[in-house]
């Protein structure tokens, strides 16, 4: 172990939702941004020489529409430039030859703006379409879990995922109450998209069961092993922290590959759950035959242990700075595990200044004399 210096039920917290809408600021100013351009434009060619021939710039309008307005208001853009193209052409004596130009550019444009609109509109509605499948599959792979699980011990759930299309992550949780304490599960599973949803959806299910049927967590681990050795093929794994709190104020901890968990005592120290030996991630048992390892620690009153996926400790700012998940454990102090968990989830989110580049998950569990939510 290494030390460092100093029944509710809740579904899994998304906090990247500001990143995957367009701010209704931007897109103001984007919808407005086509009158302003040829408002300008007409200002120019009426104070300036007519003979300069800005006219044709009025087909900016249209070209800067297709950004982010849909097809018919494009086209309303471009009747707009038409309409201011008509007086000013009169300007000069080449009044003529300036209509035939201005008018084939402002045709032109948005003839190719309205082509561009279109292909847009139907990417975007295609990509809402998917994402909104994806995060409905997420959100049924991971179940809400309990607030609290047993007498006195308070749960906090947080899942981040990252902006990318649609893909989905196979960052997964899972918390389960028995006759003989509570155990939980925190896991990665290798690559992204539907197969490690598929990849995932097998731990968890594989797992729901176990951890009710099996006496130990070793028990566990073989069933898990078992149910992926007839999924998983060639080099694919599944890195996962299993947990079993237990009355005796003691905490039991199996680390298969995973990023070791994060011990806070009620005296505010804080220290990583080390294994004393390594163990490979599900799905790569061949690799050491022998049993995992299993890490006894004390959990008393007051003490929490958050269990992670890497996308928390490898999560950098726009320095290249990794997330000082020890510096940060004094926002775990709140009086509630889920409105701290949600501290500690904006300050990551603080930290990096920008959409993750990998999924994140969290799972803080902490150890009370009394019942946080008691029922009404």
């Amino acid at each position: 172990m290494a030390r460092v210096s100093d029944g509710e039920r809740d579904g899994p917290r998304h906090g990247q939702a500001a990143h995957r809408a367009t701010p209704s600021t931007t897109r103001s100013l984007l919808l407005v941004l086509p009158y302003v351009v040829m408002a300008i434009v007409a200002l120019a060619d009426w104070l300036i020489v007519p003979d300069i021939g800005l006219l044709p710039l009025l087909a900016l309008g249209p070209a800067f529409a297709s950004v982010a307005c849909d097809l018919r208001r494009t086209g309303m853009v471009g009747i707009v430039a038409v309409a201011l193209c008509l007086p000013l052409s009169t300007q000069g004596p080449s009044g003529q030859y300036r209509l035939h130009v201005a008018l084939t550019a402002i045709a032109g444009v948005t003839l190719a703006s309205l082509v561009a609109s279109a292909a847009r509109t139907r990417h975007e509605r295609r990509l809402a379409d998917v994402r909104s499948v994806a995060e409905a599959a997420q959100r049924v792979l991971l179940r809400p879990v309990p607030r609290r699980a047993g007498p006195g011990l308070g749960v906090a759930v947080s899942y981040t995922s990252a902006v990318a299309e649609a893909r989905i992550g196979g960052d997964l949780y899972e918390v389960v109450t028995h006759p003989r304490g509570v155990r939980v599960i925190v896991g990665d599973v290798q690559g992204k998209g539907l197969e490690a949803v598929e990849t995932a959806a097998i731990v968890l299910g594989a797992f729901r069961e176990a951890a009710y049927d099996e006496l130990d967590l070793l028990g566990v681990v073989t069933r898990l092993e078992n149910a992926l050795s007839r999924r998983l093929t060639g080099e694919q794994f599944v890195t996962a922290v299993l947990a079993e709190v237990r009355d005796e104020d003691e905490i039991a901890i199996v680390n298969c590959g995973h990023p070791a968990p994060l011990i806070i005592r009620s005296d505010g120290g804080a220290e990583f759950a080390e294994p004393p030996e390594e163990t490979p991630p599900l799905g790569l048992a061949w690799l050491k035959p022998e049993e995992p390892t299993v890490l006894v620690e004390r959990f008393a009153e007051g003490d929490q242990i958050l269990l992670y996926t890497d996308g928390i400790v490898e999560a950098r700012d726009h320095g290249g700075a990794f997330y000082p998940l020890t510096d940060r454990v004094h926002l775990l102090t709140g009086p509630d595990p889920q409105t701290s968990l949600d501290t500690l989830r904006a300050d990551l989110l603080k930290h990096v200044g920008r959409p993750l580049s990998d999924d994140a998950a969290m799972l803080l569990l902490r150890r009370s004399p009394a019942p946080l939510h008691p029922d009404p």
